[in-house]
């Protein structure tokens, strides 16, 4: 029997290896496949363009492929102005799972965008600007949800834009000079940065830009009509089908009418019933809900071991006497069937402590789902301007924004549950044991655009609001199971104007004659600006009693502004031009006086276009 199963051991093992090495294999094939479909022969392809069975897309480095860090999976498929001349298919380019940039520009490739495209689950950039693809634009480019740029000017695409409002990241739509037709794309206007559908044949009314975009974005369309291009749309006729059969309408209606006049008085007797019932039940289990302690686990000194005990709080409100408020959940998926005493019951342990609080793991049913409880005390904000924050802040969604989970308020204090994030902080990632060394440029570029983008969209829902981060810092920038960032803790703090600047007495003066909130969305600006100056120094804000921005505005104008950067940056060749652009965007950001600070949408759009041309430029041989 021994015998037997020594002998098949290496025959499953072999079944294992080789059904692994298939899958890479089919990519690869597909790959292949790719690019002679796009080279078409009439591009001289030696032995170092790779794009062939015979070597690796990511050891060997074919032309044009930049790959993930473990160089495992292709990540990029940048082919701009290599005057390709054959057939766009798509879905052998989707069969790369992990593909995020696909570029294409200034070729002359012709076919189409095929359905195939909906494969692309990771696509972040697609530009395929400058060539001669035609036919109609698929349905399934709404399943692209982490797409961040579509560029598809200068083409033959023709019909109408599919509705991809629902691609809540989109940054970017370029769809200038082609044939497209039907109304303007129904895009997310209020989170747009760039957009031109210009000389295409779009027809009807611009709808409501928020002032983002000027007529030049939408000139050469004679169809367009509104207040953008000077041009009133003509009143919408009367369908003579309705006036035939306004009668009948007439009659739902006012059916309509009735039925929900007795759906009212339904629910008011209703409500009149249940407040005669006796409230003793109720009350007995708020009463016993506000006696419990909530159990922590704390860590104890130099040891790995935690040890369970009763927290130094208790969730309640013992000494006042009064039945705590419960706890409110929000829409998040995760929240569903949250109950207050769930996290009362559940295990936890003490992360950290803070000037404003303490944030707590929390494990629940039997670890299945972990959470990150926040307690904020003694915060200056009243109970109705917390909860009013909340709920506004619940109805604002970004992907990199963390939201909250459910939040619970009394007059003591305050606590925000969220998802817990798995991979630590950007300051831990950057000043942890590994000091930034596994942390390489392009990485770092991309957290920069990613936060700035989500900054600039929370800035632009939430400004009339007042509702700015107040505390933005590299300690609030999570990684979740994907390594993505996002920022936590938004909303959470109240502004303060001595931490805007660092020498600039006469800002802070003129601050406090200004309006709260412009103060407030300054200090995120500012805030943002050390964190990038954080992600090219690789040093953290305070060091031995010095500030990292001083330091950084000595070193500048000193000239020595080299020696501002991190020497791992510069060992693994990172662009000196790029980083130095970036460290003019950082400046600008922490510029001594808050009037002179771009917004946030100006900063985003500065930092998207760095990394355009970081991501165009590293697929380059």
């Amino acid at each position: 029997m021994n015998r037997v199963s020594v002998r098949i051991l290496p025959v499953l093992i072999f079944l294992l290896f080789h059904v692994s090495k298939s899958e890479d294999e089919e990519v690869k094939r597909s790959l292949v496949g790719f690019m002679d479909k796009l080279a078409a022969g009439n591009v001289g392809r030696d032995q170092s363009w790779g794009w062939n069975m015979s070597s690796d897309p990511c050891n060997d480095k074919w032309i044009g492929v930049s790959c993930d860090t473990l160089s495992k999976s292709v990540k990029k498929v940048v082919l701009d102005e290599l005057n390709l001349t054959g057939v766009l298919d798509i879905g052998f380019a989707c069969k790369a799972s992990s593909l995020s940039v696909l570029s294409l520009h200034s070729n002359n490739v012709v076919g189409s965008i095929t359905e195939e495209i909906g494969n692309c689950k990771h696509l972040t950039h697609l530009y395929v600007s400058g060539n001669q693809i035609s036919g109609h634009l698929p349905e399934s480019l709404k399943q692209l949800s982490n797409l961040k740029r579509f560029d598809i000017s200068n083409n033959n695409f023709s019909g109408e834009v599919p509705d991809i409002s629902q691609i809540s990241g989109l940054i970017t739509f370029f769809a200038q000079n082609n044939q497209l037709t039907g109304e303007v794309p129904n895009l997310d206007f209020s989170h747009l940065l760039q957009l031109n559908i210009s000389n295409n044949n779009f027809s009807g009314p611009i709808p409501d830009v928020k002032g983002r975009f000027s007529a030049d974005s939408f000139s050469g369309n004679p169809g367009l009509c509104g207040e953008l291009v000077s041009k009133p749309c003509p009143p919408t006729p009367p369908s003579k089908r309705k006036s035939n059969h306004s009668s009948i309408k007439r009659f739902f209606i006012y059916s309509g009418y009735a039925v929900l006049g007795l759906i009212v008085v339904l629910f008011v007797a209703f409500k009149l019933v249940s407040k005669m019932k006796p409230k003793d039940d109720k009350e007995a289990v708020e009463t016993n809900t506000s006696r419990r302690s909530y159990k922590t686990s704390t860590t104890t000194s130099n040891e790995s071991k935690i040890a369970e005990n009763k927290s130094e709080y208790s969730i309640s409100s013992v000494e006042s006497g009064v039945a705590l408020s419960s706890l409110v959940v929000l829409t998040s998926p995760t929240g569903q069937g949250l109950r207050f005493e769930d996290l009362l019951r559940a295990p936890a342990e003490l992360l950290g402590k803070g000037k404003h609080g303490s944030l707590y793991k929390v494990m629940l049913d039997n670890g299945v789902t972990t959470l990150a409880v926040k307690r904020i005390k003694d915060w200056s904000v009243d109970s109705e301007e917390f909860k009013r924050r909340m709920k506004r802040l619940d109805q604002t969604r970004h992907p990199s924004v963390l939201p909250s989970v459910a939040f619970y308020c009394s007059q003591q204090e305050k606590l925000l549950v969220y998802e817990y994030q798995p991979n630590g902080s950007l300051f831990r990632l950057l000043h942890g044991s590994q000091s930034g060394q596994a942390f390489g440029w392009e990485s770092r570029l991309t957290v920069a655009a990613i936060v700035g983008e989500a900054l600039a969209f929370m800035h632009e829902e939430l400004g009339e609001d007042g509702i700015a981060h107040g505390n933005l810092k590299s300690t609030n920038i999570l990684f979740n199971q994907n390594m993505d960032p996002c920022i936590s803790d938004y909303g959470l703090m109240v502004f303060q104007t001595q931490d805007l600047s660092f020498d600039f007495q006469s800002s802070k003066d003129a601050l406090d004659h200004a309006a709260p909130t412009y103060g407030s969305f300054k200090a995120d600006i500012y805030g943002f600006g050390v964190i990038l100056l954080e992600l090219l120094t690789g040093k953290p804000v305070h060091t031995n009693g010095i500030d990292l921005a001083r330091w950084v505005h000595s070193v500048v104008t000193e000239e020595w502004t080299v020696e501002v950067f991190d020497k791992a940056l510069i060992s693994q060749g990172a662009s000196e031009e790029r980083l130095l652009n970036l460290l003019q965007i950082a400046l600008k950001c922490i510029n001594p006086n808050p009037y002179e600070r771009p917004n946030m949408n100006q900063v985003a759009v500065m930092i998207s276009t760095l990394k355009d041309e970081e991501d165009r430029s590293s697929s380059h041989p």
